[in-house]
């Protein structure tokens, strides 16, 4: 009987993480919360606390200054007082003064010089996952291959942001991958969750018409090798895209009589997510499947 009552505080938990993801842009109070998660908000804030390992006051402040740090260092046009106004703060000093507690660096150093290591800190959660994805529209598709420009990440995780910061920088510069004209992709060459953090892999990528050139950020030319594959269109953070990985292989493969291939699952990004609200992310996701003639 333990286990079912577990799942259950926790779904009501991820409508909480949910909600609060889903309205950053508004005051987000106890009471509406405790609505959400359907508790007494009288025994809100303990429980909360008990679950996340933060006060649900200080938790939704993080989760503005996530959103707030990344667009200081992806959309460098953005005013820092438009950054902090649209975070909930009266202020830039007071937008400073909590930046600075958060991450031990200004807004401007951070803009200029990020240390993502300590920052991918401050989003490690006690229980902070979602509920898995019990149900998703899966098609099999074929696939072309594909030329891409690839930056191949090796390390933490929580170092990714570096590594796509580097990527943009170099699509800026060069101009070979744009954006408005080409896909954006990663490949996933392990998962986070049961990887040592200095032997994960992940390659963020572009797609390109010809080899990329010799260039000090690194970038290299990679082809995604085209053929069948099962796809999904995940919606939602990507922060939580793993729910939708594992039911690939934890249900869908096993009852769909489909055999894999040898290649990574892969992403392609709709949408970017310093520019759209974490909810709102659009992934499909590419399960590489065997030719069925083999």
């Amino acid at each position: 009987m333990t286990k079912p009552k577990s799942q259950a505080y926790a779904r009501r938990f991820n409508r909480v993480l949910d909600y609060i993801d889903s309205h950053l842009d508004e005051p987000v109070t106890v009471e509406v919360l405790s609505a959400v998660a359907n508790f007494s908000k009288f025994h809100f804030h303990r429980q909360f606390s008990d679950y996340i390992g933060l006060p649900v006051g200080r938790y939704v402040q993080l989760m503005k200054l996530r959103r707030a740090s990344q667009r200081l260092v992806f959309n460098p046009d953005a005013r820092i007082i438009d950054i902090a106004l649209d975070a909930g703060f009266d202020s830039p000093e007071a937008f400073a003064r909590a930046f600075k507690a958060a991450f031990d660096q200004t807004p401007s150093d951070f803009r200029k010089a990020p240390q993502w290591g300590a920052w991918s800190l401050r989003y490690q959660f006690q229980n902070h996952h979602r509920e898995g994805i019990t149900e998703m529209d899966v098609q099999i598709v074929t696939e072309p291959d594909m030329l891409v420009a690839a930056l191949e990440h090796k390390g933490s995780p929580g170092l990714l942001p570096a590594a796509v910061q580097q990527f943009i920088g170099w699509r800026r510069e060069t101009g070979l991958s744009p954006v408005t004209a080409s896909k954006t992709l990663g490949i996933a060459y392990h998962d986070p969750d049961l990887t040592p953090p200095d032997e994960f892999r992940f390659d963020i990528c572009g797609t390109v018409a010809t080899a990329v050139p010799d260039n000090p950020q690194g970038i290299v030319t990679k082809t995604i090798p085209g053929g069948r594959c099962a796809m999904a269109h995940y919606v939602g953070s990507r922060d939580h895209i793993g729910r939708a990985v594992y039911y690939l292989y934890r249900s869908w493969l096993p009852m769909s009589g489909e055999e894999l291939r040898d290649f990574s699952v892969y992403f392609e990004y709709l949408n970017l997510d310093h520019e759209t609200p974490a909810p709102d992310h659009e992934t499909r996701i590419y399960l590489p499947l065997a030719d069925r003639s083999v």
